[in-house]
């Protein structure tokens, strides 16, 4: 017997398969596109829902409301917490409230099943919009930043416009349209997980970590560029909840188009657009970006006022294409700003607090649409707030013209080939 063979010989232990860097920036980008994918996905459906469980008109506001609240309570409870505990956990915690929203939403029917999906449903948008984008900005490696931006922001809105077109194709076309959907959303986010399971952890998590609520996490030279690119943001999304919330309705009660899919198509033609707006226009508009798109996203509105004060479809889908093509270009140019402004340590809780701008953007008009339509009806209630938004994108158009102070003039020029 040989001297060593006292000694307890070391077995390696169990790792995980880890892929490549590149291959985890797509991977983590796909992941990103299926949680949004999502979030979106009942839009065309709440119409049947409403039928079927017979609420009222005031409940989708409920319905729009109590999302927008998942949402900003996952990033004031999360929005730093991928920066303590590594990006991967935190985005298996998002992938496992998306799959939790979609058995709610395939169990039994019910009004409460519908709002506790939705809240699930917002706490996993509200995960992965910080953390994933961190996480793409980290993968993609120095000097990367726009472009790891511009996949996340390009995910992002291309798989909310996907929701609803899907969706509403399922609704028309094929059996079970309040069931079909959300199986198919639950195969995607089963390979998600799979995608993120595999991926090397981009931050190194401290011995003991320290979580707290995320209060807004701004250093000094973020500010200037973080008030410019919130305004213009705050105003795109806005433009994302107004259609959002009177696209489906339109169509069915002023326009009287009960088909599913075309209520789905125009919420994807805004989102469409904006994806459009990132990936290739703002890349020729560079510093101009944030500016354009706050004219577009004017312009935008103006169509969709004329297009809900005559009925005109061809306006509505109009408006869709000018506004998301402004949403765009507002939010690449900003999200670049604020990522590239931050310290690569405080970056996902920038991220946070750019997206809770956005996501009270988002919600406001959806309130603000289902109360008013109460009151004033749908169609006034749509033109009042295309007025209002209208109205926050001339404050962000201001805010874009006015000369930066010394030392900030550059940053607020996000957006460069």
């Amino acid at each position: 017997m040989s001297p060593q063979s006292n000694h307890p010989v070391a077995v390696p232990a169990h790792r995980r398969p880890v892929v490549s860097r590149p291959l985890a920036f797509w991977l983590v980008a796909v992941a990103f596109a299926v949680t949004m994918f999502g979030t979106t996905l009942p839009t065309p459906l709440y119409v049947l829902y409403q039928e079927e469980l017979g609420f009222a008109e005031e409940m989708l506001t409920v319905i729009f409301a109590v999302y927008a609240a998942g949402v900003l309570a996952a990033l004031l409870l999360f929005g730093r917490a991928s920066d303590q505990l590594g990006r991967r956990l935190i985005l298996l915690v998002g992938l496992a409230c998306a799959a939790l929203s979609t058995v709610a939403f395939l169990l039994d029917q019910g009004l409460a099943l519908l709002i506790v999906g939705r809240v699930l449903s917002g706490l996993s948008a509200g995960i992965f919009t910080g953390t994933a984008t961190a996480a793409l900005v980290d993968l993609a490696g120095a000097g990367q930043g726009r472009r790891a931006t511009m996949v996340a922001t390009t995910s992002n809105m291309g798989a909310l416009g996907l929701g609803p077109l899907v969706a509403g194709v399922l609704a028309q076309l094929a059996p079970l349209p309040l069931r079909l959907p959300f199986w198919v959303d639950l195969g995607l986010i089963l390979l998600a997980i799979l995608a993120v399971w595999v991926m090397p952890e981009t931050v190194d998590v401290p011995e003991h970590p320290r979580l707290r609520i995320s209060r807004p996490d701004l250093p000094p030279q973020v500010r200037p560029v973080f008030v410019r690119a919130a305004t213009a943001g705050f105003a795109g999304f806005a433009v994302l909840g107004l259609f959002a919330a009177v696209a489906p309705s339109l169509l069915l009660d002023l326009l009287h188009e009960p088909d599913h899919a075309l209520s789905g198509a125009v919420v994807f033609t805004v989102f469409a657009a904006s994806a459009l707006g990132q990936v290739t226009v703002a890349r020729r508009l560079r510093h101009r970006a944030l500016a354009t798109g706050c004219v577009a996203l004017i312009a935008g509105m103006g169509l969709l006022a004329a297009g809900l004060a005559v009925t005109s479809l061809a306006l509505v889908i109009a408006a869709a294409v000018v506004a998301g093509l402004g949403q765009g270009l507002c939010m690449r140019a900003g999200l670049e700003a604020v990522n590239t402004q931050a310290p690569a340590q405080r970056r996902a809780g920038v991220a946070s607090t750019f997206f809770i701008v956005m996501y009270i953007g988002i919600s406001l008009p959806v309130i603000a649409v289902g109360i008013a339509a109460t009151r004033l009806g749908l169609q006034t209630a749509g033109i009042a707030c295309s007025i209002a938004v209208a109205a926050i994108a001339t404050i962000a158009l201001a805010t874009t013209l006015i000369p930066a102070h010394t030392g900030t003039a550059r940053a607020v020029q996000p957006v460069r080939a």
